[in-house]
């Protein structure tokens, strides 16, 4: 058996990166926590090849990469439905997928969700920052040089014995306008009742301009003002901040570590699980989560 797999990327698709659990634990430094999006499909999608669900994983949004693999391997692809085809044939998902030298990986039209996770067994052979081969947010190409993929580049994995083939049952995709939980965030009770009232009753899309660090949702609370000034205060992945204009801003993996506008609520975990497959143009609800 090989000592490494090896897979040549023939197309990077529009945004592929290598995403794991993260920078846990710097926060305090001003570093992100970054990491995989949507957490549990990387997890899964590790779990399925057997490896440590810390390794990293591919994270491919919306228009996938052409990867051919110059080894045998076993994959795994979980999240967002991209079409993916394995030789020109549908990829199953969430399932043990076995590899052959040679074979092609492809994505064409995104059908449902907008990230997608695929996990090689093995143990990736990459340049780590901070204990995390997880995209840089700055200075990508000196912190985590191998982490955007680019056409031309190859992918090292150190081989690992091939594990008995695992299946997951498939998570659901966001549905159409799926609602949302939160809890309430620090500055909730200092919220006036009718923005309050007007923020749930809402219907908001996602703007196009949203990115791994925060989803920007439309319309804007009308006639917004806040009463008084913020002190910048800690914010973690999930945290929906106000802005002045009364656009709210669903702070994502990639964001800052403190903020100061109004921090009115936090997505529940499986509502940033769900957040991290919504698509720009996309329409979701919010209300709040018994506690």
């Amino acid at each position: 058996m090989p000592d490494k797999i090896l897979i040549y990327v023939d197309q990077a698709g529009l945004q592929t990166t290598l995403q794991d659990l993260g920078r846990p634990g710097y926060q305090a430094q001003g570093i992100p926590l970054g990491g995989a999006l949507d957490r549990r499909s990387a997890i899964q999608a590790n779990y399925l090849v057997g490896n440590a669900l810390t390794e990293p994983v591919l994270e491919i949004t919306l228009l996938g990469p052409k990867l051919i693999f110059e080894q045998g391997a076993q994959i795994a692809l979980t999240g967002a439905d991209l079409s993916a085809e394995l030789n020109g044939q549908p990829l199953p998902t969430y399932q043990t997928v076995a590899i052959q030298a040679g074979d092609i990986l492809r994505f064409g039209k995104p059908r449902k969700g907008c990230r997608a996770y695929l996990a090689v067994g093995g143990a990736w052979i990459v340049r780590n920052w901070l204990g995390s081969a997880s995209l840089a947010t700055q200075q990508v190409k000196l912190l985590t040089p191998d982490s955007l993929l680019q056409k031309g580049q190859r992918i090292e994995i150190k081989f690992q014995q091939f594990i008995k083939p695992r299946m997951l049952r498939p998570d659901p995709l966001p549905k159409e306008e799926p609602t949302l939980k939160l809890l309430p965030g620090p500055e909730f009770e200092l919220f006036p009742n009718t923005y309050i009232a007007h923020f749930f009753a809402q219907s908001y899309t996602v703007s196009p301009s949203s990115n791994r660090m925060g989803y920007r949702l439309e319309p804007t609370i009308p006639d917004y003002s806040w009463p008084q000034e913020n002190i910048s205060s800690g914010i973690v992945p999930g945290t929906i901040q106000i802005t002045n204009q009364g656009q709210a801003i669903v702070l994502m993996a990639d964001a800052q570590t403190v903020g100061g506008y109004p921090r009115l609520a936090n997505l529940s975990n499986d509502s940033l699980h769900h957040m991290a497959q919504l698509r720009p143009g996309d329409n979701l609800r919010f209300q709040l989560k018994d506690t």
